[in-house]
């Protein structure tokens, strides 16, 4: 009696109800079938007059009110029953139950209603149908006071409980990326926005191959920032899908620059579809530092494994010989033959001839002294230990189409030049990527560090598939650019993969620093970063226990992740999770989301069927390409000749 309820009286008045609901139901059957009990010879004189009174009362007049009085005393017994809870029971059963009582229960009466049959005949079926309607509207009144309300199992993926309130305005302005989509919020599908109001501040586009990176997300980035005005820098891992769109897009939206932009592509299969630049311009390298940093990074883009063995003696000395002539090319004759296959060729020159027209410029003696001291000491093995790696490394290079890329001067990579604002696309092929992508590295390197200055035009830097080409200062970048309205955006396909070409400290840097995350489905250590990084939110949770006298609901509200890895892990295509920045002139309080991208299919469809091809530059035979190659071998050899001799 611990709830100061008098159980056992209640039960009493249960029963008692119940009973007179059964009491009713039995004397509406000896007055309505009175016929067929004296037929049966089962009437008594006394019962009859005794009833002779009951019978005048209102409740028994008709078949339809003492019926329905019954069943209503069974309904309030039935409120108060309490059976033992049991989570097998389905309400479908139970709905079965009452419905086909009901039914039996009130359609009886027909029997008794029709002139056809004799009363002996029909009162039985009348009899034995009211009762089996009456027994089963019993039966599924009682299972149901045996169900069990609580449906604990209706969310078993617990997605009610991680859904949270996202960003459902447009929040726009002229650097903005802004997304359509829609997310569930307690069951409900609401639209939203994701909205990257500040790409300065970096975006982190990440998903497994056939999430929807591209689709998705970099089309829009691409697009978007073109219609805006933006200069535009485009590494395009698999040529030429995403440059189609940059390419077909700056046609319809030209008028949006102030000054017309010119597009230019780099592609090492199609010459006749690509333009040609000197990513070692002698006019864009101002000391010995850019040269050292061109060598670097085309050093480690051929060597990826060197990236995480930098300051070793051997990793170092052979960039630093290649800085040695890469300098000296840019000081001869001003800079007439700086360009990589000049590079490449001097550096197969023989050590004696080629040490001896180094020294004649004083800015690299100190790079080129150790090499010469090893040379002088005839220590062959540590001169071979320091150079060689660099001459095989380069001559995977060696190429007669790669050289005429190279070794023509189209354009310049000043691309948010006011002036003449640019949009330039990089070309890649998956199938020859480790050699593309070092030359491409080299490209990206030096046009970084001409965009990433004062007083230029806005301008989007794109890099599908980032670890296919090695950057290094990518984190200098991010952390730098956003005050001369550099906005970068980074394609990754998981952070294992950024760590296996980046090495570990230089691909937690990038996870880190970047202000916008959007991600499709991950798996592994990369899900887990992204939970921890949407944070957690506060989620309901429910326990039940059941006994043979009650059911105890336990209900409670705890932190728990937003985004668990496994939700992550198990994304479809277009669906997205991620975090993105606000700047003080936008502020956003909603900044995690979890939506799926809504792109019109259709019209994006139409859209690449009215595409044009890339034009044809100019017309490029073999023969062509081959005197250039031949040029560039002569060339080399006009400044060997040009060596002082000895002493």
């Amino acid at each position: 009696m611990n709830t100061g309820e008098n159980t056992q009286a209640l039960r009493q008045i249960i029963d008692f109800t119940r009973l007179l609901s059964l009491v009713i139901l039995l004397l509406h059957f000896y007055i309505a079938c009175h016929a067929a009990f004296a037929a049966w010879e089962l009437t008594a004189p006394v019962v009859d007059r005794m009833l002779l009174h009951t019978q005048r009362l209102p409740l028994f007049q008709g078949l339809l009110m003492p019926k329905a009085a019954a069943l209503l005393l069974l309904c309030i017994s039935l409120l108060g029953a309490k059976g033992k809870k049991d989570e097998h029971i389905k309400q479908s059963t139970i709905l079965s139950y009452l419905l086909l009582g009901l039914l039996l229960y009130w359609v009886s009466t027909v029997f008794l209603l029709t002139t056809f049959a004799e009363a002996t005949l029909a009162a039985p079926f009348y009899i034995g149908t009211t009762a089996i309607g009456y027994l089963l509207i019993l039966a599924g009144g009682t299972l149901l006071s045996r169900l069990i309300k609580l449906q604990l199992d209706g969310d078993i993926f617990n997605r009610l409980n991680e859904s949270f309130p996202q960003e459902e305005r447009l929040l726009e302005n002229e650097y903005s990326i802004n997304l359509p989509a829609r997310y569930q919020l307690r069951g409900r599908t609401r639209s939203s926005w994701i909205n990257v109001v500040n790409p300065f501040r970096a975006l982190l586009v990440i998903g497994t191959p056939g999430a929807g990176k591209s689709y998705f997300v970099i089309r829009h980035v691409i697009t978007q920032h073109i219609r805006k005005g933006f200069a535009l820098f485009l590494y395009d891992f698999k040529y030429d899908d995403l440059t189609r769109i940059a390419y077909n897009t700056l046609l319809r939206h030209q008028d949006k620059y102030p000054v017309k932009p010119s597009f230019y592509v780099i592609n090492f299969d199609d010459l006749s579809r690509t333009h040609r630049c000197n990513p070692l311009d002698p006019d864009t390298m101002n000391d010995i530092t850019d040269a050292t940093e061109a060598s670097r990074t085309i050093m480690l883009g051929l060597n990826r494994e060197w990236i995480k063995k930098q300051g070793d003696f051997f990793v170092e000395s052979p960039i630093n010989f290649v800085t040695a002539i890469i300098w000296f090319l840019k000081k001869y004759r001003g800079g007439r033959y700086c360009t990589l296959p000049h590079v490449i060729e001097l550096m197969e020159a023989p050590y004696g001839q080629l040490f001896s027209l180094l020294r004649t410029e004083p800015e690299i003696e100190v790079l080129i002294n150790p090499f010469v001291s090893a040379f002088e000491q005839e220590a062959v093995d540590q001169l071979e230990g320091q150079i060689a790696s660099a001459k095989i490394s380069m001559a995977r290079l060696v190429s007669p189409q790669l050289y005429y890329v190279l070794s023509g001067n189209d354009f310049t990579l000043d691309l948010n030049n006011p002036q003449a604002p640019k949009l330039v696309c990089l070309g890649n092929n998956p199938l020859k990527q480790q050699v593309y992508g070092a030359v491409l590295s080299l490209y990206v390197s030096r046009t970084i560090k001409l965009v990433n200055q004062k007083g230029r035009l806005k301008s989007s830097l794109v890099f599908d598939e980032f670890p296919t080409i090695y950057f290094n200062g990518i984190d200098s970048l991010i952390a730098t650019a956003r005050s001369n309205r550099v906005a970068t955006t980074l394609g990754v396909q998981d952070y294992s993969q950024l760590k296996k070409d980046y090495g570990r400290e230089q691909a937690e840097v990038v996870m880190n620093i970047v202000g916008n995350v959007i991600s499709g489905q991950v798996t592994g250590e990369t899900a887990k970063q992204l939970s921890e990084r949407f944070g957690k939110i506060l989620q309901q949770r429910e326990s039940v226990s059941i006994n043979s006298s009650d059911t105890s609901v336990s209900r409670s509200t705890q932190l728990d992740a937003a985004v668990p890895p496994a939700t992550i892990a198990s994304l479809s295509s277009g669906e997205f999770v991620g975090m993105v920045a606000d700047d003080p002139q936008c502020r956003i309080a909603l900044k995690a989301f979890h939506a799926e991208i809504l792109n019109d299919h259709k019209a994006i469809a139409r859209e690449e069927q009215a595409y044009v091809p890339v034009p044809l530059i100019r017309e490029v035979d073999a023969t062509a390409i081959h005197e250039n190659y031949v040029r560039i071998k002569q060339e080399v050899q006009l400044v060997l000749a040009s060596t002082p001799s000895p002493g």
